[in-house]
């Protein structure tokens, strides 16, 4: 999701909520300690220099539990960070953290926002040879011809 669609959908909402995949809701007193562009800057293992750029939340948690982040605050504080950072329109990658700080993509139900998880992956796939996935069969799958098959006795083999 870039930082466009979140600022269309925030004037629309009552509350900001974000949710992890599996249901679980960030508490409702967590605060956005950042917003920010990251700009990375780096050659994959096939060689190709690569630049990407994101802009990054960073929801936190703290002992706050009265505090309540409403929808226009967040607008101002992405519109500061648009005025003062010169930040772009990106996709968004949310940091939170659960058992460790967890990168995520960002995507809206209709109601709040979820925090879809990241997956890595090689982006030179040929250049490193990776082979690529072969066709899994099962044996049931597996026809027999009889042309081809070699029975026993029948001194093919």
């Amino acid at each position: 999701m870039k930082l466009s669609e979140v600022k269309k959908i925030l004037p629309t909402l009552d509350n900001v909520e974000f949710q992890l995949e599996n249901g679980t809701f960030v508490p409702e007193h967590f605060h956005v300690t950042e917003v920010g562009q990251i700009t990375k800057h780096f050659i994959d293992c096939g060689g190709v220099i690569r630049h990407e750029k994101a802009v990054n939340f960073q929801l936190w948690n703290a002992d706050d539990f009265e505090h309540r982040l409403k929808p226009g605050k967040l607008l101002s504080i992405i519109r500061l960070s648009e005025e003062r950072l010169g930040i772009e329109d990106a996709e968004i990658e949310v940091e939170y953290q659960t058992d460790t700080i967890g990168k995520y993509d960002l995507e809206f139900n209709g109601k709040t926002f979820v925090l879809k998880s990241k997956t890595t992956a090689c982006l030179a796939q040929d250049a490193c040879g990776i082979p690529s996935e072969k066709q899994k069969l099962t044996l049931s799958e597996l026809s027999t011809n009889a042309g081809n098959s070699c029975a026993p006795g029948s001194g093919c083999c």
